[in-house]
């Protein structure tokens, strides 16, 4: 039976799903909710249960073998409202030596007595990825003419292109990465409706404790003023202190924590983590995490931003568009088996937008600029993180929103986002 939705759009994960289903038993794709996680798994599928539905899911509190079937591989979508599926999706890869009999989804991770449901971590039979909203490679918005893995075997052609204009790059951030906007006239809705809906359901769907919808819209509101930046919780508490009234004030820092843990618990953060490494002296070297919201789009749904406002908000543009492009390398290199992080040092004040590590342990130093007027900035801030670094980076590298050129000037490659893929 072919379960592949109509329209199906191929992403970068299903390579790695048939890589996955032919060496363990089980797979399970974690990542935020409308992301695709199904539709990908229905391609592999040869049957499958929603645990959204309620006669399935009755049946599988009562036992989760009464949901399996001999229709191999089995989709088990959004596993984790039945904690107890874990296991006995390990018990059987365990009594099965045949590969790929399950693919389990969720859009959120356990609490902390669902955990007490879960013995067994599942290595060696079930294997977790990651799914990350589309990139503008998934969605034919890049035409792939430079890969990271180019970049790094120094095998880039230079080539002119199509310059993409702002409107165009200021929509791609609107509209975001989510597989049900590629094809809609009101860009804004669904972007906004998944804040809503994190708002006055998806937060209460940890039943541990109940969370207010406005301290979380707040909060939402004062990660995307942040986007792209190294705020701590506290600059999070002031941010919000300078715009809210005292009566709905966050002011316990533990407070803002546990509200950013709900949203890394629904798969909605994705920090970059700082990058270690041996620059002139390693104290120097900044710790903290780079911010980010899954989706630039989340970030402009929540700031209340349409094409028109980004137009007129150059700053604030260049910050959405800096978290556009860091979440294609992010799903780009998880694709490659990489890492993404970023650098700074903390005494000088030099950073890196982006440094691209690869599996070899090679790495890339990127700086990303809306247009070709941050280009003479982004040469220096490499230049100058080039002779600093005892290790060499393999190629560095500016990416560009509105260019019209893949080139390669002082050793350094420009490359518009719309042209890169992994």
């Amino acid at each position: 039976m072919n379960l592949v939705p109509k329209g199906y759009q191929k992403r970068l994960i299903d390579d790695k799903i048939e890589k996955y289903l032919n060496v363990f038993g089980a797979i399970s794709i974690e990542g935020p909710k409308w992301c695709g996680k199904t539709w990908s798994s229905l391609k592999y599928a040869k049957s499958v249960i929603y645990l959204t539905d309620k006669s399935s899911r009755n049946l599988a509190k009562v036992d989760p073998k009464y949901i399996f079937n001999d229709n191999k591989p089995e989709l088990i979508d959004e596993w984790q409202i039945v904690p107890s599926i874990w296991d006995a999706v390990r018990h059987e890869c365990d009594n099965n030596v045949s590969k790929g009999n399950f693919i389990l989804t969720g859009s959120t991770t356990l609490t902390k007595n669902d955990e007490d449901e879960v013995f067994h971590s599942g290595v060696g039979r079930i294997a977790t990825l990651r799914m990350h909203p589309m990139s503008l490679y998934e969605s034919k918005d890049s035409s792939g003419d430079v890969s990271l893995q180019d970049l790094l075997n120094g095998n880039v052609k230079e080539k002119y292109l199509r310059k993409v204009e702002l409107e165009e790059l200021a929509k791609l951030i609107i509209r975001g990465g989510w597989p049900g906007n590629m094809n809609v006239s009101d860009i804004e809705l669904i972007p906004k409706s998944y804040i809503e809906s994190v708002l006055t359901k998806d937060i209460h769907e940890f039943k541990t404790k109940k969370r207010d919808s406005n301290k979380m819209r707040m909060l939402i509101r004062s990660l995307a003023r942040n986007e792209s930046s190294v705020a701590g919780n506290d600059t999070i508490v002031k941010d919000i202190s300078f715009y809210e009234n005292n009566d709905d004030l966050i002011e316990s820092r533990q407070t803002v924590a546990d509200y950013i843990n709900a949203l890394d618990n629904l798969y909605l953060i994705c920090n970059q983590e700082a990058f270690g490494i041996n620059y002139r002296s390693s104290k120097r070297v900044g710790k903290s995490a780079k911010r980010h919201l899954v989706d630039p789009s989340l970030a402009a749904a929540a700031l209340n931003l349409n094409v028109q406002k980004l137009l007129e908000d150059h700053h604030t543009f260049g910050l959405l568009f800096e978290s556009l492009v860091e979440r294609d390398l992010r799903i780009y290199m998880d694709y490659l088996d990489g890492h993404l992080y970023h650098f700074r040092d903390n005494t000088s004040g030099d950073e890196i937008d982006a440094i691209v590590e690869f599996a070899s342990g090679e790495y890339g130093a990127i700086e990303i600029k809306l247009s070709e007027l941050g280009i003479e900035e982004a040469k220096n801030s490499l230049h100058t993180f080039y002779n600093n670094v005892s290790k060499k980076p393999k190629f560095m590298a500016i990416i560009v929103g509105h260019y019209e050129a893949i080139s390669k000037d002082d050793d350094i490659y420009i490359i518009p986002i719309t042209a890169l893929k992994p």
